[in-house]
């Protein structure tokens, strides 16, 4: 049996840092530092220049080492740093704790609209709190469950396919959303009675701009271009979802 590939080491292509890289440069002999090897890889890189050709042009004459071990080390860091120089990868040249990542901007509630109506840039904003703050998402999704369960139960028994279910619900959601952050005093459950069209009884109408957002929304659960909702359900959903918006605006506590 062969022992020359149990003898011989393969190398691991691995950039340690700018500290130990500058190190080993030294020990080598050469002027170079990190930096000044890190430009050469990226023109020889631009150029369309090997490896092979580019690190031992970094030499002057053959790197001596007083072990082996030195020498496979430096090696296994050129070669890493050329890895990264391949693949566009940043590379650190300083010392000390890596500077913090920007945060992300948090997205403010929008000022509450009560005692008037809400208007498109309340809205907006309620829209884009809902999407971006997931803990305040989760709450009020959980105050939409507990509270509403008659609405729910309503919309359970109305014989929608799974699409038309979850875009009516989805869609009441939010409207309650918006409007437990714009009524501080909140909303009070609905009664099944209000989900159905023989309820008899005069509502409120429910301002412009939430019906607009419903009406798009609408629109768009149409045009969705992996599960579109079809006219025939559109026609079963979209006075589910209106009565639902009638139903939830009357709901104002104090009002």
């Amino acid at each position: 049996m062969s022992r020359s590939r149990s003898k011989r080491m393969d190398f691991l292509h691995e950039f340690e840092g700018p500290q130990v890289l500058d190190g080993l440069l030294d020990l080598a002999g050469t002027s170079h530092d990190t930096l000044t090897v890190l430009t050469h890889m990226r023109q020889a890189h631009a150029e369309g220049r090997p490896s092979q050709e580019v690190i031992p042009s970094l030499f002057e004459r053959e790197p001596r080492f007083e072990s082996p071990d030195l020498a496979r080390r430096l090696f296994q860091n050129l070669l890493g740093l050329w890895d990264m120089v391949q693949e566009g990868k940043s590379v650190r040249l300083e010392d000390g704790p890596r500077p913090p990542r920007p945060k992300k901007q948090k997205t403010e509630p929008p000022k509450p609209f009560a005692p008037d109506e809400p208007d498109t840039a309340f809205v907006e904003a309620a829209w884009r709190y809902l999407e971006d703050d997931e803990k305040a998402r989760t709450r009020l999704h959980d105050a939409f469950e507990n509270k509403q369960d008659a609405l729910l139960g309503e919309l359970d028994a109305a014989g929608l396919t799974d699409e038309g279910y979850a875009v009516a619900r989805h869609l009441l959601f939010e409207l309650h959303g918006m409007l437990e952050l714009g009524w501080p005093q909140g909303l009070a459950s609905v009664p099944a009675v209000a989900m159905r069209e023989d309820k008899g009884t005069e509502a409120p109408p429910v301002p412009a701009a939430l019906t607009a957002y419903a009406d798009e929304a609408l629109f768009e659960a149409e045009q969705d271009e992996e599960h579109p909702l079809s006219p025939q359900e559109l026609e079963k959903v979209r006075p589910l979802v209106k009565r639902g918006m009638v139903a939830l605006w009357s709901a104002r506590k104090g009002r």
